[in-house]
């Protein structure tokens, strides 16, 4: 199943299963959010109003995440090309809920970052939630997939040892389109993953070059922090971000940014100066 948020001309924001061109609407159903639908567990669309696609507009799948934990350095190319050691444990930093967005909406350029990068990212929801968690039962606790482009003020980011602050500008979050559930994705291991600026390809990789995978993830955050339904993971990025470019790539206003990760579809947002 594919969850989505979507948004009817002059309606509220409430939960959909998209289902080829058809989103079917979950509030009907008695899911207030997609967060109540991930915490039930929900996989199979029930009956329910159903609405063209084309006719709503998409928002962010999930915009009440308890937190977003994000994974630093979690590729071994884009360590080396951040000229930075590979970690021996995950690098775990924090996006803020504000910075949240969804398909198409515009990512703002803030005044005080002169180094805005991209990261194309794929992210993984916690549907049952636990503390201590083996890596061996990592299956048991994922709900499903996401994407997430981790826009970074590089400046702001690198200013100090704490990276939260860089990462957390409003509109610095974009996810989407929708959270595939796990039971459609057989191996999160194995997807191709990449981003393209106006067609022009700046990332290109596989999740199979991740350090610490999904198991290893779960197991360490679980160990320090319980882990609740609805949790989202963002696993790191590739090479080929701006800053590891040589000249240093930055977000221009009136770019258009698309991550692509196999079997989860395309998110794409339009980059504006604020």
């Amino acid at each position: 199943m594919k969850l989505v948020s979507f948004s009817t001309p002059g309606g509220n924001i409430r939960p959909g299963a998209l289902v080829g061109d058809i989103v079917v609407d979950l509030n009907k159903a008695g899911y207030a959010d997609a967060l109540a639908a991930i915490t039930a567990g929900l996989t199979v669309p029930p009956d329910g109003p159903t609405f063209p696609l084309a006719q709503v507009k998409l928002h962010a799948p999930i915009a009440n995440p308890p937190r977003i934990f994000a994974i630093g350095l979690n590729y071994r190319d884009h360590a080396i090309e951040s000229k930075m050691e590979l970690p021996k444990t995950p690098v775990i930093f924090f996006k803020l809920q504000t910075a949240i967005i969804g398909q198409g909406d515009a990512i703002v350029l803030p005044r005080n970052s002169t180094q805005p990068d991209y990261e194309a990212e794929l992210a993984f929801v916690i549907g049952k939630g636990g503390f201590r968690i083996p890596g061996s039962a990592w299956r048991e606790h994922v709900y499903g997939y996401t994407i997430i482009n981790d826009v970074s003020a590089r400046d702001v980011q690198l200013a100090t040892s704490q990276w939260s602050m860089g990462k957390s500008f409003p509109t610095f979050c974009p996810m989407g389109p929708a959270i595939v559930t796990a039971d459609e994705v057989p191996d999160p291991h194995t997807l191709a993953i990449g981003l393209s600026i106006d067609g022009e390809v700046l990332q290109n990789s596989n999740t199979r070059e991740l350090i610490f995978r999904i198991p290893d993830l779960i197991e360490y955050i679980s160990s320090i922090a319980p882990l609740l339904p609805g949790d989202i993971v963002s696993t790191g990025t590739p090479s080929g971000v701006g800053l590891g470019r040589k000249p240093q790539r930055w977000l221009k206003p009136g770019e258009t940014v698309t991550v692509t990760i196999q079997g989860l579809g395309s998110l794409t947002n339009p980059v504006v100066a604020e």
